[in-house]
């Protein structure tokens, strides 16, 4: 009998340490679609499915470059150079995905979408240069447009920053204020939210000339915004009433090719990653101290787009390889290794796990 107990007990064990913790993956893409995987956070893997491509399920629309995830509703943007630019809303329910409603974007190429609290939806238009403020409804679907703003020019670049361009859209602050990327004016505008819409839009943070604001991000009471073309990330002590002073400006794209993308920090704040494109395709890493100090480089596929970032794993979306690439993060250091497990998919520019 107690051999027998000891057997169980072992085998109860061992079922435990072999559990699956699987989270959904979603995947943006240039093509007809987005997806969603099954993901194994245990061995780093995704988990094949029925669906196109190994996924459990797939939301057909254009262009679904970017997406928000915000519980069990989804919205993305169809990036689409005309007046069929637009943001539509998902529900997905583990099996598939349900189409609630799609709103003109109001701009064309919108390329970043961001929901806050279920209240309100921010989608930034890049060829069309402006910022489209949408409310949700209580069902999760999106109102008409509420507010739009202009964004202008005035950065030294003529072929890339001639017209405006809005890329990233955050709300920070408990979903109190709302932040954007102002690419060709070299700056990061402001807006608070009230219950009555957006209010009183101001400059936020004038970035030195030809930087190309990208992308952003706010954690733990500073700012983080990349160039495009500097490579450079900028960062700034950020206040609750959306006053900025710069901290730090570092290097990310040590060749000049005027490509940088993404940023995100690993889940603990000791890293910061950052996406490099058109040369020496790969991720920046930083260790966040109270200075960002350079901690290494990881060559990838090419045209690392978008990426995210797990306890122990990275994954970047890599457009023209056409590919999902799986990296091995040490949390001690913040060191990638690329572990040659490639999810394959048709044009992927986003990627997030959930």
């Amino acid at each position: 009998m107690r051999r027998f107990a000891a057997a169980l007990i072992a085998a109860v064990l061992l079922c435990a340490c072999e559990s699956t913790d699987v989270r959904t993956i979603f995947v943006g893409t240039y093509s007809d679609g987005f997806y969603a995987f099954d993901f194994d956070v245990n061995a780093g893997d995704i988990l094949p499915a029925e669906g196109e491509y190994g996924s459990v399920a797939k939301a057909a629309m254009p262009n679904p470059s970017f997406l928000s995830i915000s519980g069990n509703h989804v919205y993305a943007v169809s990036e689409m150079p005309d007046s069929s630019a637009s943001v539509w809303a998902w529900r997905y329910g583990g099996g598939g995905f349900d189409l609630l409603n799609r709103q003109p974007s109001c701009g064309a190429d919108p390329c970043y979408v961001s929901a806050s609290k279920k209240e309100w939806l921010a989608v930034a238009n890049y060829s069309g240069g402006n910022l489209a403020v949408y409310r949700l409804l209580p069902n999760g679907h999106i109102a008409p447009v509420d507010t739009l703003i202009n964004s202008s020019v005035g950065g030294p670049d003529l072929s890339r920053q001639e017209s405006p361009h809005v890329h990233c859209a955050q709300f920070v602050h408990e979903g109190k204020q709302l932040l954007f990327s102002e690419f060709s004016a070299d700056a990061i505008g402001l807006a608070d939210i009230t219950s009555a819409g957006l209010r009183n839009y101001r400059l936020a943070a004038q970035l030195p000339p030809d930087f190309g604001p990208r992308h952003l991000l706010e954690r733990d009471g500073r700012l983080y915004v990349i160039g495009e073309l500097s490579g450079d990330i900028a960062v700034y002590d950020f206040y609750e009433n959306g006053r900025t002073q710069l901290r730090q400006i570092v290097k990310a794209d040590a060749v000049g090719a005027r490509g940088a993308a993404d940023l995100h920090f690993s889940p603990d704040g000791r890293y910061l990653y950052a996406s490099l494109r058109l040369q020496n395709d790969g991720i920046a890493i930083f260790r966040a101290d109270d200075q960002l100090v350079p901690a290494g480089y990881q060559t990838t596929g090419p045209h690392p787009r978008n990426f995210t970032v797990l306890d122990n794993w990275l994954l970047v979306a890599c457009r023209d390889s056409n590919q999902i690439e799986i990296y091995a993060r040490d949390p001690l250091t913040g060191v990638l290794t690329d572990t040659g497990r490639r999810l394959s998919v048709p044009k992927p520019v986003f990627v997030q796990v959930q």
